[in-house]
């Protein structure tokens, strides 16, 4: 059995004095953990429409209480209660117009903006962890997926432990596409942290706004898969050996020409392998009926994401598309 200690911290304040907070969850074995024992930080709604993790995390204090566990696990269902009180990705401009997008932020600052402020709040917890794992979800038209920094192999390791089918392992700095430095996507948790020598992941689940069972299971069965591999969680069930496909560049996307409706192919689905130059659905106009774009795969790979809510911008992504890697740069 684990204890548990539920804290509540003040992650900053609003202008009208009221404090910002969130509950942080600490597990740790009856007696005690040692210095010398694992510790492992969890968070999820760091977007505030990104339910399932939080649901994730509940689930998790149940069987964590009902095991014995090795070391410490810190657990923040909430990281984010700006975004997560107005079911949105990012932060009402009155809020944060500086960095409405609390992963961004990290690590973090003490004298920032509110998000910046945030992020050193749980920073204190999260830059202690031996392995990160930050949940997330993706809408219903994304496919389950891992992300990790390419490259570190103690966050390879913990995203194959994790277990999801699609690792995406995401270049980073100059070997990233040009939109990872205009996004500022150094600034996200995985990204600080990893660099900073801690093992990260941010597990990407099925569906946002609406809690899905089996988006949920898939989600504790794979924290519990980290925790195991971590060695923190000590109930003899062995990690499987994963066993699925590995790709890279998360940011292959097809995107919309021009603003109008988009019907995506008949016979597109998400997890299709599909060959560059592959007819993927139209952007029309709605008033013209004009076909805009005939839109095709921009590169062969694993489809992960269609946009199925058909209302689209220009620039807006309709088809994410990510390239296997060979043998070769899996070795890497």
């Amino acid at each position: 059995m684990a204890a548990h200690d539920a804290e509540r911290v003040t992650l900053a304040r609003l202008p009208s004095g009221v404090a910002l907070e969130t509950t942080v969850h600490t597990y740790t074995p009856e007696d005690g953990a040692d210095d010398d024992e694992p510790t492992v930080y969890v968070q999820a709604a760091q977007h505030g429409r990104e339910i399932n993790g939080a649901a994730v995390c509940r689930q998790l204090h149940d069987d964590l209480l009902a095991t014995d566990i090795t070391g410490t696990v810190h657990v923040v269902p909430v990281a984010d209660p700006l975004t997560f009180d107005t079911v949105s990705y990012t932060a009402p401009e009155a809020y944060d117009s500086v960095n409405p997008n609390m992963n961004r932020c990290w690590p973090g600052d003490a004298d920032g903006t509110l998000h910046e402020r945030m992020a050193a709040t749980l920073w204190a917890y999260a830059s202690e962890a031996d392995f990160i794992v930050d949940l997330h979800t993706g809408s219903r038209d994304m496919l389950t997926h891992t992300v990790y920094l390419r490259g570190d192999e103690g966050s390879r390791a913990l995203a194959e432990a994790f277990g999801t089918d699609l690792l995406l392992a995401e270049p980073a700095g100059d070997d990233a596409d040009a939109e990872w430095a205009s996004r500022n996507f150094s600034g996200k948790l995985r990204v600080a942290a990893t660099q900073e020598g801690i093992p990260s992941i941010t597990p990407e689940l099925a569906h946002n706004k609406e809690l899905v069972d089996d988006a949920i299971e898939t989600g504790v069965d794979g924290t519990k898969r980290a925790l195991r591999h971590a060695g923190v969680l000590d109930d003899d069930e062995p990690v499987p050996a994963w066993d699925g496909t590995r790709a890279r560049n998360h940011l292959g996307r097809v995107t919309a020409d021009d603003s109008g409706l988009f019907r995506a192919a008949a016979d597109l689905a998400i997890g299709d392998d599909v060959v560059e130059g592959k007819y993927v659905g139209e952007v029309y106009d709605p008033t013209t009926y004009e076909v805009l774009q005939e839109a095709t795969a921009d590169r062969s790979g694993v489809v992960y994401s269609v946009a199925r809510e058909a209302t689209v911008t220009a620039g807006q992504t309709l088809v994410g598309i990510a390239i296997r890697l060979d043998d070769e740069e899996q070795d890497e």
